[in-house]
Parts: structure tokens; sequence; C-alpha cells
């Protein structure tokens, strides 16, 4: 049964109206597959959900149409489906034509305009229906759906439970490296102290700091060959101002991004509630929209506190973009190579190459294009070692430089490059064109293909990570009630559950006699999620777990 949440008329899009049909009947395949039980279907999660969640009710699944829109509308096995070729509706947002941009900028959707109501949302699970079901690959394609309106439900649930966040650590972590909260635009102490030196340094009474231009001509001033303001540039000069200067932009990013205007905006009750945007880049990554929870500085990581009673569980895959490789080609010496062990020490110890860093700027190079550098001379003994991976990433690059779309193994597609590219390949085709404008022009290739090298990689991990969430979220749930309360709201008062995601990393907050049995369903989660995308396939998608009172205990940082 497929029941379809849309607006009641006037008001729905903000949350004054909404109805409910049993729509299965007008759309049998549902989009997602046959259904055993109900499934809510709706425009947008992250508009529907959280109303739910506010009254603490739990959605166990949902189709997010605006999600799984996306999706089809770039998938290159539903390119020529009528949905991915009509114009753009509501469900693209406003001002766009249906693919995103092709770098990793957010999807913005505007609450402004009216949600569609049951007639629009019926007649868009149908076109999503019709497309799904004429694609070579229409398994994959419903596999995908589910798991980013699975994931789009953890988001919605991460947000109502939020972080747990203690307010006094946080503050003791500011004062110690910048010292005593400073009043209105003032700069703290430490900070002041810090402009001072490098004031004094470039003989600069009146610098500010906090300008890359001016900083840039006071260096250049006293005779230091700078092009940028970088950590990595400044650390090559031989000048007292270096060392105040690098410590100065340092410790003015930590108070810019999660300083105690942070503090006061995002954290209230015990809790940073993260706003994650699900699918926000074009890999299937998240991104986030508020509080940069993508973002959060090791420093911090001790303000990161479970309730008393509680335990956070922390969990990432180890070295998850080569072991998706390995599975995503078929590669099985690659596959061998992280079983049972240290992916990187394994190629060493195989004599592939000479030492562990060698090893993993090899692999960091198939998988981002590095060619040239150490990368350049590690890559050919990887080819020869690895023959399908390598194969695998270069077939994409290829594919990208020409113009053409890549997939993930679930069938996300790749944007077209933009009119820029376009036009160099062009005037490289001219009569009168020169070996200049054939240069841009594989400069430009060369460049879109390292982004579809790296795009069919780290998609595919993103939907290993989708599936690892939906298998996690799903367990949690079904360990029930523990009769320990914390402070989260309801439904998860006395259960465990999600609290934090970063691309290969979960966070669960657990009542702590229940983390010993949370660390193996989180294990088991990963493990289904592998099974689930590369079936019987040898490779194994190792984790790393600690359980702690805190984020930075759980990390050892």
């Amino acid at each position: 049964m497929l029941l379809l949440v849309s607006a009641s008329g006037a008001g729905a899009a903000t949350g004054a109206g909404a109805r409910v049909s049993d729509v299965g009947a007008r759309v049998p395949h549902a989009v997602v597959g046959r259904e055993a039980a109900p499934r809510w279907a709706w425009a947008d999660t992250s508009a529907w959900y959280p109303r739910l969640l506010a009254d603490g009710v739990r959605v166990e699944r949902c189709l997010d149409l605006r999600l799984a829109h996306h999706v089809l509308r770039l998938a290159p096995g539903t390119a020529s489906s009528r949905l991915a070729t009509a114009p753009p509706s509501w469900f693209d947002g406003p001002g766009t034509s249906g693919a995103r941009p092709a770098d990793d900028t957010l999807f913005v959707v505007d609450r402004s305009a009216d949600e569609p109501d049951e007639n629009a949302c019926v007649a868009e699970l149908q076109a999503q229906d019709e497309a799904v079901a004429a694609a070579p690959f229409a398994a994959r394609l419903r596999l995908l759906l589910a798991a980013e309106s699975a994931g789009a439900l953890a988001a919605a649930e991460m947000h109502h439970a939020g972080v747990p966040w203690d307010p006094a650590v946080h503050d003791g972590v500011l004062r110690a490296v910048l010292g005593p909260r400073p009043r209105g635009g003032e700069r703290p102490a430490r900070l002041e102290e810090l402009a001072a030196a490098v004031r004094a340094a470039l003989d600069s009474p009146g610098l500010n700091p906090d300008s890359q231009p001016d900083v840039l001509r006071a260096l250049r001033r006293v005779g230091l060959p700078v092009t940028s303001t970088r950590r990595w540039e400044l650390e090559r000069l031989d000048h007292p101002a270096v060392e105040p200067l690098v410590q100065y932009k340092k410790l003015s990013r930590l108070h810019a991004a999660n300083g105690w205007a942070w503090l006061d905006a995002w954290v209230a009750g015990g809790r940073f509630r993260p706003e994650y945007v699900v699918g926000g880049v074009v890999t299937g990554r998240w991104g986030s929209s508020g509080g940069g929870a993508l973002q959060l500085p090791r420093q911090l990581r001790g303000a990161v506190r479970a309730d008393a009673g509680w335990s956070l569980v922390v969990a990432d895959a180890a070295q998850l973009e080569p072991r998706v490789l390995a599975g995503l080609a078929h590669d099985e010496r690659l596959a061998a190579a992280g079983r049972g062990h240290d992916l990187y020490g394994a190629m060493v110890a195989a004599g592939v190459v000479a030492d562990r860093t060698l090893a993993k700027v090899g692999m960091l190079g198939a998988l981002y294009g590095g060619t040239t550098g150490v990368s350049a001379t590690v890559l050919p003994r990887l080819a020869r070692a690895y023959p399908d991976a390598l194969a695998y990433v270069e077939a994409a690059a290829r594919a990208g430089e020409r113009g053409e779309v890549v997939s993930t193994l679930l069938g996300r597609g790749s944007p077209r490059p933009g009119a820029d590219w376009e036009q160099a390949q062009l005037a490289a085709l001219a009569d009168d064109a020169g070996s200049g404008l054939e240069a841009r022009a594989r400069a430009a290739g060369r460049s879109w293909g390292r982004f579809t090298r790296n795009f069919v990689v780290q998609g595919t991990a993103a939907e290993w990570a989708l599936a690892w969430i939906a298998e996690t979220r799903r367990r949690l749930w079904a360990l029930g009630e523990s009769g320990t309360a914390g402070l989260a709201p309801e439904p998860f008062a006395q259960r465990p559950h999600l609290v934090y995601f970063l691309h290969d990393e979960l966070v669960v907050h657990t009542p702590t006699a229940l983390a010993p049995v949370v660390v193996d369903e989180v294990r088991a989660a990963a493990a289904a999620a592998g099974r689930l995308l590369f079936g019987d396939f040898p490779v194994e998608l190792p984790l790393s777990v600690g359980v702690a009172e805190s984020y930075g205990d759980a990390k050892g940082g």
C-alpha cells in the first residue's frame, strides 16, 4: 500500500493542511517496488516529516518524490523517459533545468512556492514509475530511490533528536585557546595578541589581519614572494610574521565558524540540531544548510557528550573508497588486499609499493586523477597489481573527457559538463584553432575526466552509506525501549538513535547498557549494506568502532 500525503489547499506549503490517499491502485509499481507494508509518499520529507516527529510519530518507510525526481532526471537509464525530458516542475526547484550544478553547490529549496496538490503528486508518481519500469536496471534504481528516501527520514530524525552537546565544555575550549568571551564585535584576547605580533613583525601598525589583500601587500612589502595566505605557502617562508599569522588564521576560523556566536545560535537544551541536505552534492553525498554539521572541528569533539546513563557509539568505515572501487570493478586482487587487514599495509606486504604512504598517495591518485609527482610514479605499479580497478576509473575518466555521462553502481548519473567545457571543445575544432585553443580544450577535458573518475566511486560509496544508515536505523528501532530515559525528545527518549552522520561515519546515542548490542548491530548493518550493493563479491567494508561518553574520547581526539 502506498499512502500519498499531499497539500490540501491554501496554506499547505506552511503545513496548514494535508490530504492522505491510497494511490497504490493508480500507480501499481509504486516506483520502489510492490509494498509488503504501508509506505508514505510525499513531495518533500524535510517539509512533512518534522511535523510528525514533533508529535512523537516515527515513519518506518517513505518515498520522497523530490529526491527521486532529482535522481531520475539525471540517471542514464531514464534519460529518454517522459520525466527526464519534461520541462522543469516544482520537483526540480526554482530556476533549474532539472540538472543540478556540476560542482558541490547545494540544491536550495524554495519554500515560498506552493507545494503540489494530490493530482500533481499522483502525476509525478506515475511519471517516476513509468521511467523506472522502462530503465535497463530498474531494480537498482528502485533500491537507490528507497535508500535516498530512507536517508531523508534519518536526516529529519537526527535533526529532531539532536547531537548531545555540553555548552560548558564548548565554552571552556574557546576560553582556553581564545581567552575570555569578548564583548560586542571585539576580537578575543588571544587573537588581539597574535594580530599585534603580526603587525609588529611586518612593521604595519594599521594592518587588518582579516583582510587577505592587506596581508598579502604587507608580506610582499617585506620581500616575501607570496601568492596567497594559505598555510602550506606561508609555512615555507622564514620570517617572524609567519608563525603568529598561521596561528591567527587557525584560531580566527574557529572563532568565526564555531565560536560563541555559533554556540548561542545552534545549541539549545543541550542539543545541536544539524540541518542536513540529503543528496546535496551531485555524487549523492549529503550537504548542510546550516550549522556546519559536516565541518565540526577536532577541538570541539569533547563537547559532544552523551546524557547521563547513555553513551556514544562512533563508527566509521576504513578506507571506504578503495574498497568500493574493488567492488565496483570486481577486482579480486584489490578486494583480497583489504580482506581482514589494512588495505594499504597489504599493498606494501605484497611488494606493490615500498611503504604505506606511497600506497595511499597512489590510490588517491587513481581515485582523483593525480598525474604528477609521487602519484605519477606509483600509478603504473598499481595498474599492474590491480588492473581491473585502475581500468574502471580510467574508463570513467575517458568518458568524462568526451563529455559523456557516467553512473554509480545503482544508477545515479553525473551531470554533463557546462557551457565553458563545450565552448572550449568547439573552439578547438575550428579550422583556424591554434595550439593554445587545443591545449585549453585538452585541459578542460582532463579536468572533467577527473570529476567523472571520482564520481563513480564517491557516488557508489555514498550509496553504500545510505544503505548503512537505513539498515542501522531499522535495527536500532527494533531494539525497543530501554527503560533508561535520556534528554532526546520522543519517540527516541528511551531508544538508541542516530544523532550524527559524516560521509562514512555514524554516531549513535544509546543507553549505556545497550552499547555492546548497538556496536554489533552497527557492524551487522554495514555488512548487510555491502551485500546489498555488491552481492556475494568478497569485498570487505570494515568499521572502526568506539564507545565513549564523548565524541572526542571515541575518536581519540
